[in-house]
Order: structure tokens, then sequence, then C-alpha cells
């Protein structure tokens, strides 16, 4: 199955912490799954790493690194995903969180998160 991760869910996973639910641990782990990162994430990756923001301290050879050594596939942003924004209801304010849940939503991708705001979407989160 596909599944589309959050950024923190991606940097959690790669600092290996112990935030991370069990069942995301087991969707991350099982090879069967085809797991995405969005080009949104590195990009909202570099912008809060730039701004020395809490929790974003990864490098872009760190994060290429890591996408590659989990075999991430990586998700272009498409018109359709941009335009898909369109159609959310103003529940979350980051742009980088609706762009991931119209993503999510445009793929059929079930979005892995620990945000309680972007589970009042229509879309499937796994947590």
């Amino acid at each position: 199955m596909r599944y589309l991760l959050d950024t923190h869910t991606f940097l959690w996973w790669i600092d290996g912490s112990d935030q991370l639910s069990a069942k995301a641990i087991a969707l991350l782990e099982d090879a069967e799954n085809d797991i995405c990162f969005s080009a949104a994430s590195a990009w909202e990756i570099a912008i809060k790493a730039a701004q020395r923001r809490l929790g974003f301290t990864k490098d872009r050879s760190t994060v290429q690194r890591a996408v590659a050594e989990y075999g991430f596939t990586k998700l272009s942003i498409s018109h359709d995903h941009a335009l898909e924004v369109f159609n959310l209801p103003p529940i979350h304010k980051d742009p980088f969180d609706r762009l991931l849940i119209a993503q999510a939503i445009v793929e059929a991708a079930p979005l892995i998160t620990s945000d309680q705001a972007i589970a009042r979407y229509p879309l499937t989160t796994i947590w």
C-alpha cells in the first residue's frame, strides 16, 4: 500500500524517536509498503532549518541520504496537488501541512501523522 509521511514523522523516523507509534513503525518497516516523502516536506525542512526552528536541524545531505537509505519514494508537487488546496476547509493554517493533506487526498494515500488537526480533513490518517 502507498502512504505519505508527514514531515515530523519523517524526522522522528530518521532520528529513531520513541514518539512514533507501533503502528507507524510497522508500516515504515514493511518492505511491501510504498512510503512517499513529499517535496513539500523537503521544502519545509529546508526553510525551517534555515530559520533555526527547533527540531529542524537536518541539512540537505542528511535528508537525501535518509530518503535513499529507507527507499522512500520522492513525491513531487503537481498542479493537481496545489489546486486541491482550494477544496480544503481552513482547519489547518500551516501551508506545508495543507499541501501534504492535498497530496494525500489526490494520491489516495493515507498520511502518517500525529497531528490531530489533520485528522479532521476528509482523508485517512495513520497514527
